[in-house]
């Protein structure tokens, strides 16, 4: 690492050298990082967690059934279709929102400067003066009942 001091004066450099052996000072105080890394994991196990459960604040693993083999687990949530953007931001055109999910901050800066959502709306597309087309039903096939021969009964057999 290289730091240019060839433009710091006499007072610049005394006030450089002063900050750097405080940093030094609290540096060799330091507990070296392995031990503090091992009484991290000793405190987590003692209460039954791992050190990646809590560095990482991943969820302890669930308890229950597994699923069976070959089965797949629980399925995700419901994957919404792709929505076109509602609001647009005037100053650049290419920052767009939808509407979904949390407002980008283009938008919270000014919605905090006091103008509101709906004048960053997107006007609709203008409608054309012909009716939309519109596709025929399909004809459906009619099929004649054919009448039962007397003397069975109508209920199913099990």
């Amino acid at each position: 690492m290289t730091i240019d001091l060839s433009g710091l004066s006499a007072k610049q450099l005394g006030a450089l050298i002063k900050t750097a052996k405080k940093q030094q000072t609290i540096v060799a105080k330091r507990t070296p990082i392995a031990k503090v890394r091992t009484l991290l994991a000793r405190l987590a196990k003692s209460h039954g967690y791992s050190i990646d459960e809590v560095v990482d604040g991943a969820a302890p693993a669930k308890r229950g059934r597994k699923p069976a083999a070959g089965k797949p687990g629980p399925k995700p949530g419901r994957k919404l279709g792709k929505v076109p953007p509602k609001y647009r931001n005037p100053a650049n055109a290419t920052e767009t929102w939808t509407g979904r999910g949390k407002q980008p901050r283009w938008l919270a800066e000014q919605v905090s400067k006091g103008k509101k959502v709906e004048d960053f709306l997107i006007a609709a597309p203008a409608k054309s003066a012909a009716p939309a087309k519109k596709t025929a039903k399909k004809a459906t096939k009619k099929v004649a009942k054919v009448p039962r021969k007397a003397g069975k009964s109508a209920a199913p057999k099990n």
